[in-house]
């Protein structure tokens, strides 16, 4: 895998095999890893924030989850990537994971989102040893809260684990606990509610011709319409300078960027 810089956030050249096959590697080797799933939000909400930028590119890979994303990296040279979609992802990881008898872990979601994706993962991979499920409340935990749920996860044996708590928080999360959770941590976002049913999911042209954005505002206007009138103009924009050379933008990454890079 190699990496290259959109609007200072790094992105890994990646596809669904290859990263699906790394995750399920390093949750053999039982070390700390986390994996962030990247599109226009995260992006944007990298370039208004240093510091996020600085956990988002500390990360052991980062996928190109949104159609823009993975179009800047065909045009930067990169032939044989894949947009790499976390609710895809998801499917390919707790595949691999069911033949290699890998035990996973979902956090996050409402719990009707968390049971549903459970059951959903269960259903389609009998084999998958889901050995851990818990669905925090939005307020920030408490210290005993925080200590009690890391000692379950522990015991849990979940080697994987897929966090649903929407950008930024899952992000930040997987950032300032990696080092607590020796296994691998996935930020899926949406993943939960759409394997769960919970929210419809734009259909595969849809996605393909990168309005999935339009698709998801129709169906959640009230919660998304702030999200994409500040990011996605700004987005387009800066993504003009930036492949046409008007301005460049490299990555902050940390003094030993994670073996993803």
């Amino acid at each position: 895998m190699d990496y290259h810089s959109v609007l200072g956030m790094r992105v890994d050249a990646t596809t669904y095999a290859e990263a699906s096959r790394t995750v399920t590697a390093w949750a053999d080797a039982g070390r700390p890893r986390y994996v962030c799933v990247a599109n226009v939000h995260v992006t944007m909400e990298t370039y208004d924030s240093p510091e996020f930028r600085r956990m988002v590119n500390a990360a052991d890979m980062v996928v190109p989850d949104g159609t823009p994303l993975a179009w800047m990296l065909r045009f930067m040279g990169k032939r044989g990537m894949q947009r790499v979609y976390g609710p895809t992802l998801t499917l390919h990881v707790c595949e691999a994971a069911a033949a290699a008898g890998t035990p996973v872990g979902f956090l996050g979601g409402t719990p009707e989102a968390l049971q549903g994706v459970a059951e959903r993962m269960k259903s389609l991979y009998p084999a998958l040893k889901v050995a851990y499920a818990f669905s925090p409340p939005f307020r920030p935990l408490e210290k005993g809260e925080h200590e009690e749920m890391m000692r379950a996860l522990a015991a849990s044996g979940a080697r994987i684990l897929f966090v649903g708590l929407g950008c930024p928080k899952q992000e930040r999360w997987m950032a300032e606990h990696s080092a607590e959770y020796r296994g691998v941590m996935l930020g899926v976002g949406a993943a939960f509610n759409f394997h769960a049913g919970t929210v419809r999911q734009a259909p595969a042209w849809i996605q393909r011709i990168g309005m999935e954005w339009a698709f998801r505002f129709l169906m959640e206007p009230r919660r998304l319409w702030r999200r994409y009138l500040k990011h996605n103009p700004r987005f387009l924009f800066l993504a003009f300078l930036q492949l046409t050379g008007l301005r460049r933008f490299p990555p902050s990454l940390p003094a030993t960027p994670g073996p993803g890079a």
